[in-house]
């Protein structure tokens, strides 16, 4: 039997799906669109509220790392978050709850095919209309109407990427202070 995603330790993850950093690519708004028709034409009505793309494809000419990230509005409730659960695996999506920080959210996870590491992956981060999930569409917007912003953002992911290629985690972690930086920002209006 084949190992799934959640079969692997860290270390293998890393291993097999390190950071890699890509120059920016047109194909990326499509892909979300047509993923986003694919979840909203698979999903029964009333499980969620909005789809939106966000994270670093979603800002045009940004460098990324090769995953569409979106952010899905859903309510906490125990019933709809089973059918989701249920509905999204019939679309190739792992489940994990994200329980880092004083805020869980769900995540779903799909494209780490263990056999063809290379395959387009697609992240889902779910939470209500409330929690603080919905900060990343002002990261978003702030690196999109400030083009120097958004060049030190992909400068530091360039390099965080050399220091934690195989450490999915500590990378993502060594972004937090300037991605609160730049909500902080956002939220100023600054």
């Amino acid at each position: 039997m084949e190992k799934r995603l959640q079969d692997l330790s860290k270390e293998e993850i890393g291993q097999l799906f390190p950071v890699e950093i890509s120059p920016y690519s047109k194909n990326w708004p499509d892909l979300f669109e047509k993923e986003k028709n694919l979840i909203t034409d698979t999903l029964e009505p009333g499980l969620f509220s909005r789809i939106e793309h966000f994270g670093s494809t979603s800002v045009p000419g940004l460098s990324a790392k090769d995953t569409i990230d979106i952010l899905m509005e859903v309510d906490f409730e125990e019933t709809k978050n089973q059918k989701l659960i249920q509905q999204l695996q019939t679309l190739g999506y792992e489940f994990n709850w994200q329980n880092e920080g004083r805020d869980p959210h769900m995540v779903f996870v799909k494209g780490y095919n263990i056999s063809s590491p290379k395959d387009q992956t697609y992240h889902i981060h779910a939470g209500p209309q409330n929690h603080p999930l919905w900060d990343r569409l002002l990261f978003r917007d702030y690196l999109i109407e400030n083009p120097q912003t958004a060049k030190e953002y992909e400068q530091l992911k360039r390099k965080l990427s050399a220091n934690f290629k195989h450490e999915r985690v500590a990378y993502r972690i060594a972004k937090t202070e300037f991605v609160k930086e730049v909500t902080d920002k956002a939220k100023q209006g600054l």
